[in-house]
C-alpha cells in the first residue's frame, strides 16, 4: 500500500507544479477592499489589477474593462475581474530607456463606432537617439491593426528623459499632444524644433490652419505653446472647455498651467525650481518672472512629481464634485485640488498610506476614480469617494 501511495504522489507531483507554475488568473469578483479616513468621510479603495510592470496610462473601455499602457512597452487589457490578458500584438517598438517607453493611451473621441485608440511613446531612432511620437490604430481582441505614426518630434535626440507626454482632444476636432524638452534646457525656447512643445493637430494629423505659427517661417507649425519643461498631464476641464496642463520643475517648481495659443511658459527662463546639484537657479533662469512669458496658474515650492491629471466634475452632491485629481510620483500620493472656476480653492493628499508613486489617474462614468501604481509590480486602484462609499 505504501509502494502504491508514493507511485501516485510521483506521478502527480509533476502535474502540480505544473499548474503552479502557470501564470496566475484572477477569478475572484471580490478585490480587495479597505477604507481611508478623509475630511469628507472614508474613502474605500479596491485592488482592481496588481502584477503590473509599471504601468503608465489606464483607459476605460465603454464595453468594460480597462486598457492599460506598460512602460517596457506592453499593452494589456484588464477585465472586470481583474484578469490581464497577454500583450496586445502590434504595438509601436519604443525605446524604453530612462524615462522613455510606452505612455499615455487613450482612446479617440468616436471610439465606439470606430474602435481607434492613440497612443504616445518613447520612439527609436538613429544610433541612440529617440524621440516623443503619437501613433494610432484600432484594437482588436488580441492585436492592433491600421497602426499610423501621425507625430514625430523632431530632431531625435540622444538620452533617457523628459518624453512628457500625454494626448488630450478639446472636443472641435483638435488633439493636444505634450512633450518634455528632453532634458536640453534652452531647446524649450527655440521654436523650429518641437521639444518643449505643446503639439495641436486636427485628428487626421494634419496641421491646423488656425494654429499660433501656421504661417511662420522658420517654427514648426505644430506648436500651440512652448517653454515647457516635461509635461505628464494633460486633460481639458468639462466646465469650461479649457485645456490644462501639468509639468515638472527641476527642485521645486512643479506647474500647472492653462496653455493659450502662441505664448510662452518661460522654461528655462523663468522658473520656480532650482538646480539639483548646486540648490540654486540655473545659469539660464533670470528669475521667476520676465516681460513677455507667462507664469504659471499655480506652482508647488516642493516638487510632488506630477504626473496624469483628470477632473471631477457634474457631480452635484459628490464630496469630490469640482475637483482635480493629480497624481504625484516623488510625493506618493494623490493629489486633489478643489475648484471654483479656474482657482483653486484647497489642496487634499490621498493614498499617502501606500507609499506608492501614483502615475495616472482617470475619472469613469460611475463616478468611481481610477489610479495607476508606477511599481515593478503595478497595480490599478478604484478609489470610490466619500459620499458614495458605504
Amino acid at each position: 500500500m505504501r509502494h502504491h501511495t508514493t507511485l501516485l504522489f510521483c506521478i502527480a507531483l509533476p502535474f502540480a507544479l505544473n499548474a503552479c507554475a502557470q501564470p496566475a488568473q484572477s477569478t475572484s469578483a471580490a478585490p480587495n477592499v479597505q477604507t481611508q479616513a478623509t475630511p469628507a468621510g472614508k474613502m474605500r479603495i479596491e485592488t482592481v489589477a496588481s502584477g503590473l510592470e509599471h504601468p503608465w496610462a489606464v483607459a476605460l473601455l465603454p464595453e468594460g474593462g480597462f486598457l492599460v499602457s506598460e512602460r517596457p512597452g506592453r499593452l494589456r487589457r484588464i477585465a472586470a475581474d481583474g484578469t490581464l490578458s497577454a500583450p496586445i500584438a502590434g504595438v509601436p517598438a519604443v525605446f524604453a530607456q530612462g524615462q522613455g517607453g510606452l505612455l499615455d493611451v487613450v482612446l479617440d473621441p468616436q471610439y465606439a463606432a470606430n474602435k481607434r485608440i492613440w497612443l504616445s511613446f518613447a520612439e527609436p531612432g538613429d544610433g541612440d537617439t529617440a524621440g516623443t511620437a503619437v501613433a494610432t490604430a484600432t484594437l482588436g481582441a488580441t492585436a492592433l491593426t491600421d497602426v499610423q505614426v501621425i507625430y514625430r518630434q523632431l530632431p531625435k535626440l540622444e538620452g533617457g528623459n523628459h518624453f512628457g507626454s500625454r494626448i488630450a482632444f478639446d472636443g472641435k476636432g483638435h488633439v493636444y499632444i505634450s512633450q518634455g524638452e528632453r532634458n536640453q534646457k534652452a531647446l524649450a525656447q527655440d521654436l523650429e524644433v518641437l521639444q518643449g512643445k505643446l503639439v495641436r493637430l486636427n485628428i487626421d494629423g494634419t496641421q491646423p490652419a488656425d494654429n499660433p505659427f501656421a504661417n511662420g517661417v522658420g517654427v514648426r507649425r505644430a506648436i500651440w505653446s512652448y517653454g515647457h519643461r516635461n509635461m505628464q498631464g494633460l486633460a481639458v476641464d468639462p466646465r469650461s472647455g479649457k485645456l490644462w496642463e501639468s509639468e515638472h520643475g527641476p527642485r521645486g517648481g512643479d506647474e500647472l498651467n492653462l496653455p493659450e495659443a502662441g505664448k510662452n511658459y518661460g522654461w528655462p527662463v523663468i522658473s520656480d525650481g532650482m538646480d539639483y546639484g548646486s540648490n540654486r537657479p540655473y545659469p539660464e533662469t533670470r528669475g521667476r518672472e520676465a516681460a513677455g512669458m507667462e507664469r504659471p496658474h499655480h506652482v508647488w515650492a516642493k516638487s510632488p512629481a506630477l504626473s496624469g491629471m483628470a477632473f471631477y466634475t457634474g457631480r452635484p452632491g459628490n464630496a469630490w464634485n469640482d475637483s482635480l485629481f493629480l497624481g504625484a510620483l516623488a510625493d506618493r500620493n494623490l493629489i486633489r485640488l478643489t475648484l471654483d472656476g479656474d482657482r483653486i480653492v484647497s489642496e487634499e493628499r490621498l493614498l499617502t498610506d501606500l507609499g506608492k508613486r501614483i502615475r495616472d489617474v482617470r475619472v469613469g462614468t460611475d463616478g468611481d476614480v481610477y489610479v495607476l501604481t508606477d511599481e515593478d509590480n503595478g497595480q490599478l486602484l478604484r478609489l470610490v469617494p466619500p459620499a458614495a462609499s458605504k
